[in-house]
């Protein structure tokens, strides 16, 4: 199943993609995809309801604004330096766990908002990523027990303020919480239809040129093991966001660095979780 919720901004209503490509309204389901749907067999219900209530369901028009497909989640966990050719070509050694840092909940917006940079940027960058949404509450789980813990699969674009990640103390979360610098959707989409998200093609083009081509196969750390290891140090809630990484071909990593600017447009997808799009504008 792929979960959605659309509308105009802070207005978002939950909705499903079926596999026609349609959209629908699951509002009269009476749960928004929060923590408690989530934790709470929600998925599961939904489908049971949709069994008996899917014909009934308003029809989403094509045009109508797609936001975030959960609501904002207690924490968005990011994995850096997680494909060793990204490691290499932001020149630092491949890391021996995990590098983790958060992105802020409020930089959080639908898959085809808009990007805004921020006041005083000079190198905003594009990333994309796999991400990974939790089902159950998890706090010190075995890696062979790691996707009983998960809901399901979204795209991620990891958008950094380089400046302030790198060179203001090395403090990575001041490029990286930024309004507008996670877009996040168009779907969610459950485990079971991602039979295996350590291999998976992703891609990004800037104003149609591709910039970063590669696969989760190339994980330093894979799925399993980084809600595993994340675990260990904080408890996860079920709507949680842990982003996975990105690989090779960012802006800091190119010679020479190339960063956005205001009219471009980045386009990224990921092998069965859709594609989504950013117009690039400057702060005002």
């Amino acid at each position: 199943m792929k979960l959605i919720r659309f509308g105009a901004t802070g207005s978002e209503k939950p909705g499903v993609q079926l596999e026609n490509g349609k959209r629908i309204d699951v509002s009269a389901f009476g749960s928004d995809f929060n923590e408690e749907f989530f934790g709470n067999d929600g998925i599961e219900k939904l489908e049971g309801w949709l069994k008996e209530n899917q014909d009934n369901c308003p029809v989403v028009g094509e045009s109508t604004r797609l936001g975030s497909p959960l609501v904002r989640p207690s924490k968005l966990v990011c994995v850096g330096l997680n494909y060793a050719q990204h490691a290499a070509e932001a020149g630092m050694e491949v890391p021996k766990e995990p590098v983790l840092f958060f992105k802020s909940t409020t930089a959080i917006v639908g898959p085809n908002d808009d990007v805004i940079m921020p006041k005083g940027s000079t190198k905003s960058d594009w990333e994309v990523e796999l991400a990974i949404v939790i089902g159950k509450k998890a706090s010190y789980v075995d890696e062979a027990d790691a996707f009983d813990h998960i809901a399901g699969y979204v795209l991620h674009n990891d958008v950094s303020e380089r400046a302030f990640q790198i060179e203001r103390s090395g403090q990575w979360c001041k490029g990286k919480g930024c309004d507008t610098f996670a877009p996040v959707g168009p779907y969610i989409a459950t485990k079971d239809e991602i039979p295996n998200p350590n291999n998976l093609n992703l891609w990004l083009k800037l104003n149609g040129e591709i910039m970063q081509n590669s696969s989760t196969s190339d994980f330093i750390f894979n799925v399993q093991y980084v809600v595993s290891h994340i675990s260990q140090f904080m408890t996860l809630l079920p709507g949680d966001i842990i982003s996975t990484g990105t690989p090779f071909g960012v802006g800091l990593g190119l010679t020479p660095p190339m960063y956005l600017k205001e009219g471009d447009v980045m386009e990224l997808g990921i092998d069965g979780l859709g594609i989504s799009t950013q117009n690039v504008k400057a702060y005002i």
